[in-house]
């Protein structure tokens, strides 16, 4: 049986032979899909989540970095993720513009593996994809990386600390996160298993982002004691394209439109849903009433938790991680986090600690408990790769173990060497004054056309009368 011509390589100079139409066009459209989880997805939810004198400065905080990202990723941080090994946890910096790089067959350089003897037990990857797909798929990923960082220093960060902290953040914080883990370095080789970012982008957002918090300070007094969201429905809409958007960050990871790739979209939905139905309960069972925002962070720890898991566990045991999402980051942020002097004490504003670090670090700990051998022979480099329910004893939970004990080490080193540089240049905390004020004070622009709590009195456009009282004109 002949091969249909639209299927056939060389069908015209922009298609090669190695290139698989239907997984490019599988990973353009989940990469594009991830990307819209931080713009608008995060932009719209940060927006509306927090106080309304901050709506404008907390989403502009989100668009800044994914745009600072983009620029960083191709002039250098692409390579020193995914290119030729510098160190066991660094790649080679370079750019990623050049058109004869970027038209090419994908190919991961440093991801052969090899056995303890040195012979070869998994060939590097070559996805049948053009590196252009791949740079631009991984990109997203590092975009949001950042962006969930500001999560906890909503409120208070200097904007100008801010601009510097993104690029500097993802190229000595990320980038060895995705080199060790994902691209080749030593995480890679002993045998870590991330499938979709736990270890690389949600442990060091909720570590980075609470060492953050910690240098910045904490937001003013009044923010701290009430902070209500200006727009819950907002909120409700940025965390659906969250949850949509997460089909891209764990669909895409096999780099290919096939059964695991389904597998990891389907688990994906488990765990977040019981996640929610979950806290949702214990909101119930211990506050008597069902909260929305639980609900939002319910999803986002659902989605966290069964990410470094996604397409090597079972539907029964996605199950079993979102009951888990759902109560254990719950019991830390509504019962530990008010026990904890170290946790009230900074002020880490979305509780991205609780969220994404003790979510990512729950989920890499249950895969290393529930990574069942068939489905990790379809993604994993290490052959007989398996969690300790399928007959591994301990050997991948330790490793799960180490690995997250090393990402938690970094990211609180280098963030914090990144916040005390930053703050030898700018100020990383806003003034008093503009703390008091907010959005207008920053930016001099609001996210509501009323005047209100964060809004500097002018004159022109408020009026005065000769009694000195202030009237809006008509």
């Amino acid at each position: 049986m002949s091969v249909p011509v639209a299927y056939q390589g060389n069908t015209s100079l922009a298609t090669a032979d190695w290139l698989n139409k239907g997984d490019n066009a599988w990973q353009l459209t989940v990469s594009t899909v991830m990307g819209l989880m931080s713009v608008p997805g995060l932009v719209v939810l940060y927006g509306g989540v927090v106080k309304k004198k901050w709506a404008v400065n907390s989403a502009f905080m989100s668009l800044y970095a994914f745009a600072a990202v983009w620029i960083c990723w191709v002039g250098r941080a692409y390579k020193m993720s995914f290119g030729e090994e510098l160190l066991p946890f660094w790649g080679r910096p370079g750019p990623a513009l050049n058109q004869a790089y970027l038209v090419g067959r994908a190919a991961l350089p440093a991801t052969a593996h090899y056995h303890a003897n040195g012979t070869l037990e998994t060939a590097m990857a070559e996805p049948y994809l053009p590196m252009a797909t791949v740079v631009y798929f991984q990109c997203v990923f590092a975009a949001i990386t950042p962006i969930l960082v500001a999560g906890s220093l909503l409120g208070r960060m200097s904007f100008l600390a801010w601009v510097l902290f993104a690029p500097l953040w993802l190229t000595f914080s990320y980038t060895i996160g995705a080199f060790s883990v994902w691209g080749g370095g030593f995480l890679f080789q002993w045998g870590i298993i991330d499938y979709c970012g736990g270890y690389v982008i949600h442990i060091p957002a909720g570590v980075a982002g609470f060492t953050a918090a910690y240098w910045v300070g904490p937001r003013s007094r009044e923010d701290r004691e009430r902070f209500p969201p200006n727009n819950i429905l907002f909120t409700l809409t940025g965390a659906g394209l969250v949850w949509m958007g997460w089909v891209g960050f764990n669909g895409g990871g096999p780099y290919a439109a096939n059964v695991d790739a389904s597998m990891a979209v389907l688990n994906t939905n488990i765990c977040a849903a019981a996640s929610l139905i979950v806290w949702t309960c214990l909101d119930v069972v211990f506050f008597h009433k069902p909260s929305v925002i639980g609900a939002v962070q319910a999803v986002i720890t659902g989605l966290v938790c069964i990410t470094p898991a996604a397409g090597v566990v079972q539907g029964w045991a996605a199950l079993a991680m979102g009951a888990l999402a759902g109560s254990v980051p719950w019991y830390t942020m509504m019962v530990l986090h008010k026990r904890s002097k170290l946790l009230q004490r900074v002020d880490d504003t979305l509780g991205v600690i609780h969220t994404h670090g003790i979510a990512g670090l729950l989920g890499g700990v249950l895969t290393g408990l529930f990574a069942e051998p068939t489905l990790c022979n379809l993604f994993l480099p290490v052959t007989n790769s398996r969690g300790a329910f399928y007959g591994g004893g301990v050997v991948q939970l330790w490793k799960q173990i180490a690995g997250a004990l090393f990402v938690v080490g970094w990211n609180v080193v280098v963030t914090s060497v990144i916040c005390v540089l930053i703050g030898l240049v700018v100020p990383l905390r806003m003034s008093e004054e503009k703390l008091a004020v907010g959005d207008d004070a920053v930016h001099g622009e609001e996210a509501y056309a009323l005047w209100a709590d964060g809004e500097l009195h002018d004159i022109a456009k408020h009026g005065e009368a000769e009694d000195g009282t202030h009237h809006a004109p008509v």
